[in-house]
């Protein structure tokens, strides 16, 4: 069933993928076991795109579906599936205003037990500081599409340490463009070079 449920999102196939996650729910599937056959699928809908043989809109289609599919499943997770296994605090960077990454990353962070604050798309470092400092969050996850992003990327990071709270949080980046060299130009952490990677990058960094 979870193997359906995989190669459904990853055909891009709304109705029929909502439909299996239903069935599969009713059925008494481990919900756990059906967040990680739509991530598979997620990553096989991301390879496609590089690969050239889907394009935006199946890649904005499939990341809705993914969002829906796990709307219907987080009522069935066990609360001690979802006790806070660390805190994060995530947005796009000043002056881009893509989420759809940002979205899937902050959606599979909650779904694999992490408590998570979204703070929307065009975050000033600012708000980023404000809100790890309230929150107290272990780690900071920084969106990109656009490379005029990659100075508010580097602005956020320094406004964290000038805060002092650099050195008790983990900073990660991620987005389409950002590799090795913008890690290093913004002075972050890690990237995230997919959804599923900013996943193990939290597990790593905040257990």
């Amino acid at each position: 069933m979870s193997e359906r449920i995989a190669a459904l999102i990853a055909e891009v196939e709304e109705d029929k993928t909502l439909e299996e996650v239903r069935r599969a729910l009713d059925d008494g599937a481990d919900p756990l076991s059906l967040v990680e056959a739509l991530r598979e699928g997620m990553s096989v809908v991301g390879e496609k795109y590089e690969a050239k043989e889907y394009f935006l809109p199946d890649l904005i289609l499939s990341a809705e579906i993914f969002k829906e599919a796990i709307a219907l499943i987080e009522p069935r997770l066990k609360s001690d599936s979802i006790s806070a296994r660390g805190t994060v605090v995530i947005g796009t960077a000043q002056g881009d205003i893509h989420d759809i990454g940002k979205n899937i990353v902050a959606t599979m962070l909650r779904c694999n037990g992490y408590e998570v604050h979204d703070l929307g798309v065009d975050v000033p470092p600012g708000a980023f500081v404000e809100k790890a400092a309230q929150t107290g969050a272990g780690m900071v996850a920084i969106s990109g599409l656009l490379t005029l992003a990659f100075d508010a990327m580097r602005d956020t990071v320094d406004a964290l340490a000038e805060a002092g709270l650099r050195d008790r949080l983990k900073i990660i980046i991620g987005g389409g463009p950002v590799n090795e060299k913008v890690l290093d130009y913004c002075g972050a952490d890690a990237y995230g070079k997919d959804p599923s990677e900013a996943v193990r990058l939290a597990e790593k960094h905040l257990g």
